[in-house]
């Protein structure tokens, strides 16, 4: 075929978009994947600084024991690191947060999630409804849950935060679970820099309007952010109405990290936590020597990460220190300095972390998944009903999507 024309193209270099790829590429199918950015990975993003590999977006390879993530990560040469991360089975530091108070949290908050279990049988609603009116650690748990899915309680579906699966299984790779994942795209033939602007289904061939030109297909599949899809960054001919909805009721919410570089790190315990607060959801989690790194990585969530976007990185890292400051002591402030931040909210192409399902709106996954025609097909963590927010759930729906093109081929065939 013609450099333009293919049989597939596969729209979004992130974790969705090369399961798919490598899938169709194996099967022998000419296919193109296409990518925005520079570089692969898209919310998995691996950097080098302090000596280290650090993951800006992605890190935990969560329900490590069924994520195939592993398995491809330990056939690329990297090391897996089985440390339990250190919200597990393990008390935070006692700084500032003694521990027969966080024994009192940590009933709370499995109380909560208890709570939104046994209200999942019946109607959805906010998950901020399962709070218990007057709980001293309401704001605590609020915290954990811009943690989780990027947003305050009172906007988060309690049907869609029930029907996250995870076996508690946290691994890390230590050369960076980003890297790990673009260098699983690197087989496959793609192309860099090119953004798409809009995607016309409705002729005989598929043609997608690119940065770079025009491209056709006979079946293309859409991997991009729900964020991207319901502000129509991309057009569809015809319209796609339903998709523009559905992504829109699956919103990013916000999960930024900060890494800062520790002097004298060896005083603390590796892989190690303290909170900045506990009686404020505007408050960072600090996960101190990763990997027995001398460094801190700190992670901030919901409405508090759009805010302290606004400051750029030094307003990471004032309202960083302050908190660590609090806690530790004044002279803290002098054993730290900053490694390196990113804001996915203002990334163009991100536009926020993972996404979550709006209040009534948690079937919409299903609703975005959806096929059109058997012609134009659609993957990333947002289509994964139980794997959502998550790098090992855009793997599987991306497989998904794939193993729909390859049936759609051998029945026009």
């Amino acid at each position: 075929m013609p450099t333009n024309d293919y049989e597939t193209i596969v729209i979004g270099g992130g974790a969705a978009g090369i399961a798919a790829a490598r899938r169709l590429h194996a099967s022998g199918v000419n296919c193109l994947l296409i990518e925005a950015r520079g570089r692969l990975g898209g919310r998995a993003h691996t950097i080098a600084a302090g000596g280290h590999a650090i993951d800006l977006g992605c890190g935990w390879l969560h329900s490590a024991d069924r994520n195939p993530w592993s398995k491809i990560a330990q056939k690329l040469g990297n090391k897996i690191d089985q440390t339990p991360p250190p919200w597990a089975q393990r008390p935070s530091l006692p700084f500032g947060f003694p521990t027969d108070e966080q024994r009192d949290f940590i009933k709370a908050l499995n109380a909560f999630f208890e709570r939104v279990s046994t209200a999942a049988k019946g109607p959805d609603g906010p998950a901020s409804d399962m709070l218990e009116p007057g709980c001293k650690w309401n704001a605590l748990i609020g915290a954990i849950n811009s943690y989780i899915s990027g947003a305050e309680l009172d906007q988060v579906s309690l049907h869609d935060l029930e029907n996250y699966r995870d076996t508690e299984v946290n691994w890390r790779v230590v050369q960076g679970y980003g890297a790990a994942i673009a260098a699983h795209g690197a087989p496959v033939p793609a192309m860099l820099g090119c953004p798409v602007s809009a995607i016309d289904h409705g002729g005989p061939r598929i043609k997608i309007e690119t940065s770079k030109g025009v491209l056709t297909a006979d079946t293309t599949i859409v991997t991009l952010p729900t964020s991207l899809i319901a502000a129509q960054n991309v057009r569809f001919f015809p319209a796609l109405p339903e998709k523009v909805d559905a992504a829109a009721a699956l919103p990013l919410g916000l999960a930024d990290k900060l890494f800062l570089a520790l002097d004298n790190a060896e005083e603390f315990p590796k892989d190690s936590r303290l909170f900045g607060h506990h009686d404020r959801s505007g408050t960072g989690a600090y996960h101190v020597r990763p990997f027995g790194r001398p460094m801190i990585e700190g992670f901030f969530g919901g409405a508090h990460a759009w805010h302290l976007e606004a400051g750029g990185e030094r307003g990471f890292y004032d309202f960083a220190v302050s908190e660590l400051v609090g806690i530790l002591g004044t002279d803290f402030a002098k054993r730290v300095k900053l490694l390196a931040v990113h804001p996915w909210g203002q990334d163009p192409l991100a536009r926020g972390s993972y996404s979550f399902a709006v209040p009534g709106k948690a079937d919409c996954r299903t609703k975005l998944a959806a096929p059109v025609d058997s012609r134009l097909f659609f993957a990333g963590e947002a289509c994964s009903i139980h794997d959502y927010s998550t790098a090992h759930g855009a793997y599987f729906t991306g497989i998904a999507a794939a193993d729909q093109v390859l049936a759609a081929r051998g029945k026009r065939r």
